[in-house]
């Protein structure tokens, strides 16, 4: 019976700090707005929404590691493990039960965080060897619900800013923008998917209004609501969803921004959400391609170098010379009046020994 494998710290150490700051902000800004903001959600739901997402979370932990052969990823650190390994689901439960807004049915909710935990374990793709999910699970338990339940909606924006006057409303997305860009500029690096994504936002809304005579500046205004401003720096740039390398940041970003600007023009609400979760769909289709393409090459790559050596042993086989045997001509059907040198009969051409010397023979030349 084999051992069972020791558990695998599940982020790095900058990805763990990113999560932390990232659980201690969405924390501060729910207690921010159930007590001063005027979030429209009753105030046990979001405990609820944890209940269900911790629950879920080491659940599905406690399978995948028993089916991998490995111990759960949040044994072994004591209390602080336990904590950092619930941050992702933490951060999952808050954000679907604050940008959703399903009336008093707190099942639709508990669904909503059942299938963003869930699609964790589902929606996967291989990357540098592992299994990893690639599909955003704030935005897309969110975008299920607003599917299956046409009578949803997001959370209203003024929900951020409805009990704050007198300037302070530009306030709260003044603290989020600072606070997003310096976690997304130290820790997530996300800074090239953030640039790409508001200036492919700006884009599309002139591109709309030249070719659908909408309005430009109602498309550009949107960028300032504290809603865009918290999809900018908390949602689109999930580190475990999103790619790494610059150019892979600029088309993610660029390509969120450009399905929304599709979408809208057909008229499909809640554009942010569903963007996201296509450009997460077609990412996750590009990483298995790659994967596949990769093996196929590699299996390629094998059966090559099997044949050629398969061919190099069989020429070496073929021509059997004596060992410090000097260069042999192959064999021919006319007898040579005088041999080269002394060679097995019927010998192929053998090379001549690296370490011999080639003897230096005097013709005489006619006059």
């Amino acid at each position: 019976m084999s051992a069972t494998k020791t558990a695998v710290p599940r982020h790095n150490l900058k990805v763990t700090t990113a999560l932390r700051r990232f659980a201690i902000s969405i924390s501060v800004l729910n207690i921010f707005g159930y007590t001063v903001l005027g979030f429209e959600q009753p105030w046990t739901w979001p405990f609820i929404a944890l209940a269900t997402s911790y629950s879920l979370e080491i659940v599905l932990e406690i399978l995948g590691a028993r089916s991998e052969g490995r111990a759960p990823r949040f044994l072994g650190g004591g209390p602080k493990g336990l904590m950092e390994f619930l941050f992702p689901a933490h951060i999952t439960a808050l954000a679907v039960n604050m940008l959703s807004y399903v009336n008093d049915k707190v099942w639709v909710m508990v669904f909503g965080v059942i299938v963003a935990v869930g699609t964790k374990w589902v929606l996967r793709a291989p990357v540098k060897g592992r299994l990893r999910h690639f599909m955003n699970p704030s935005n897309f338990g969110i975008a299920v619900i607003l599917v299956l339940f046409p009578w949803a909606s997001i959370a209203p924006p003024y929900q951020f800013t409805e009990y704050i006057d007198g300037g302070f409303d530009w306030l709260v997305p003044a603290i989020i923008i600072s606070l997003g860009t310096m976690l997304n500029a130290k820790l997530t690096e996300r800074m090239w998917l953030i640039l790409a994504w508001v200036g492919g936002f700006a884009l599309q809304a002139v591109v709309r209004g030249l070719l659908f005579d909408t309005s430009i500046p109602a498309g550009l205004a949107m960028m300032t609501g504290v809603a865009f401003v918290l999809f900018t720096n908390y949602m689109i740039t999930d580190p475990g969803t999103t790619p790494s390398s610059k150019w892979g940041q600029i088309a993610f970003g660029g390509g969120v921004a450009t399905m929304y600007g599709v979408l809208t023009a057909m008229s499909i609400a809640y554009g942010l959400f569903f963007a996201t979760a296509l450009v997460c769909a077609i990412r996750g289709a590009f990483l298995w391609t790659a994967d596949i393409v990769s093996k196929k090459r590699a299996e390629e790559a094998l059966a090559l170098a099997a044949v050629t050596q398969s061919v190099a042993q069989a020429d070496a086989a073929a021509c059997a010379c004596p060992e410090g045997a000097c260069a042999c001509p192959a064999p021919a059907t006319a007898e040579a009046e005088t041999p080269a040198c002394a060679c097995p009969e019927g010998a192929c051409a053998c090379p001549a020994p690296a370490t011999s010397e080639a003897e230096t023979k005097k013709i005489p030349v006619a006059a």
